[in-house]
């Protein structure tokens, strides 16, 4: 089906998109359409691990997240569609001083927030994870009772499902090639199927949004890094409501799914992509590092000693957008009308994408707080940088998202 007139094209059918799209007829705007260059969260969202933690070092994380969990509710009541959300808790496990530090900055943040948390020890890990055996080099652990995670494909559904309701129309293996400006402002995307006019382009290309901003002749900052993880066969002792876990001195994480072991977890030495290489309708690749994954595995086994004898059933691996300095680049750009970002999710695009969508609200309206303000397109605008430091910094951005030194245990 080619795409039509709309006074408002959402580009990227993922899980930000799609939100973007639902959030935009909820407030009332009826003339949207998302295209999509492949399948709707056939992407990086299919490839999420779909955990959401909502214990947070700062305040505003903090609140986002806990937002998108209060809205997975009021999606499902909504839509009449499940995300798929299980509220199982979360625990993160410090084995350094700095790791236990960094525990008690986000507790201290947690009680600003309301968030309940509570700091635990080895033992009291094992009583909440049975299958975490080996606790004696664990310092201390931050448990998080209302965490827990949820299924892409399911949350997307649900946003499909709400903006379809409210007139949204959805256009599927549809690249835009193309965006046409005229007189300052945006007046046209091009596709396979011809042109359509419109008056407002929302970017949310997730990793090729970088991409697709320079149709218009602006480069952004916004580079894909690779991510994986993989699930194991299914071992005795695991089940779906485990807690998850997260181990940041270690870089990985792992959750229950299904009788099985999700594990992942953030590169020492990430892999990126440049934009300017990438085109609007390329496929990233997709290969399997089993060296990465390899190191995951042994990271969990120290504590989980089973994962090293479990076999593989499956392999995920996506490209999120990073920016240099792990902040949502979100609003309209600065020197051409009818042009807004919705990207640069930070490995926070699934989780975060209704909060990530009411952001762009805001700043749609022109009156931003100043939080929301902070994540304009223009402070890259503004300033000089080059595409080799902006991969070399979201790459570090994506090395430190568990910010904690390496342990060898």
């Amino acid at each position: 089906m080619p795409p039509s007139d709309a006074r408002v094209t959402v580009i990227g059918g993922g899980a930000v998109g799609c939100a973007v799209a639902y959030h935009l007829a909820q407030a009332g705007q009826s003339d949207v359409q998302v295209l999509e260059a492949g399948d709707l969260a056939g992407a990086t969202t299919s490839q999420a691990a779909g955990m959401v933690g909502q214990a947070r070092t700062t305040v505003e994380r903090s609140k986002l997240a806990m937002a998108s969990v209060r809205r997975y509710g009021e999606i499902e009541r909504d839509t009449g569609c499940p995300v798929d959300w299980k509220r199982t808790g979360s625990i993160r496990i410090a084995l350094s001083a700095s790791a236990e530090a960094e525990l008690r900055q986000i507790a201290a943040v947690a009680d600003q927030t309301g968030l309940p948390v509570k700091l635990i020890d080895g033992a009291g890990v094992h009583d909440l994870c049975p299958p975490v055996t080996v606790t004696k080099e664990i310092r201390a652990a931050l448990w998080s009772p209302n965490d827990g995670y949820l299924q892409p494909n399911s949350l997307v559904s649900a946003y499909v499902a709400g903006a379809r309701s409210l007139g949204v129309n959805f256009v599927t293996s549809c690249p835009v090639t193309g965006i046409t400006v005229a007189a300052g402002a945006v007046a046209s995307v091009t596709t396979p199927f011809g042109p359509a006019r419109t008056e407002l382009v929302i970017d949310a290309a997730g990793p090729w949004a970088a991409t697709v901003a320079r149709l218009v002749g602006i480069d952004l900052p916004i580079i894909p890094v690779r991510h994986s993880y993989f699930v194991t066969e299914p071992v005795e002792g695991w089940h779906s409501d485990l807690p998850s876990l997260r181990i940041p001195d270690l870089q990985v994480y792992a959750r229950g799914e299904v009788g099985s072991i999700l594990c992942g977890g953030f590169e020492r030495s990430a892999t990126s992509l440049d934009p300017r290489e990438i085109g609007s309708t390329s496929t990233l690749p997709n290969a399997v590092d089993w060296d990465v994954l390899g190191n995951f595995a042994d990271g969990l086994a120290q504590f989980v000693p089973e994962v090293a004898d479990a076999g593989v059933r499956a392999v995920f691996r996506g490209w999120p957008a990073f920016s240099p300095d792990g902040r949502f680049v979100v609003g309209p750009v600065d020197g051409l009308r009818g042009f807004a970002m919705a990207a640069a999710c930070n490995a926070h695009g699934v989780t975060g994408s209704a909060g990530l969508a009411e952001h762009l609200l805001e700043a749609l309206d022109d009156r931003p707080s100043a939080y929301v303000a902070s994540l304009s397109p223009a402070r890259f605008q503004r300033v000089s940088w080059s595409w080799v430091d902006a991969r070399r910094e979201a790459q570090a951005v994506y090395e430190n998202y568990y910010p904690m030194p390496r342990v060898t245990l």
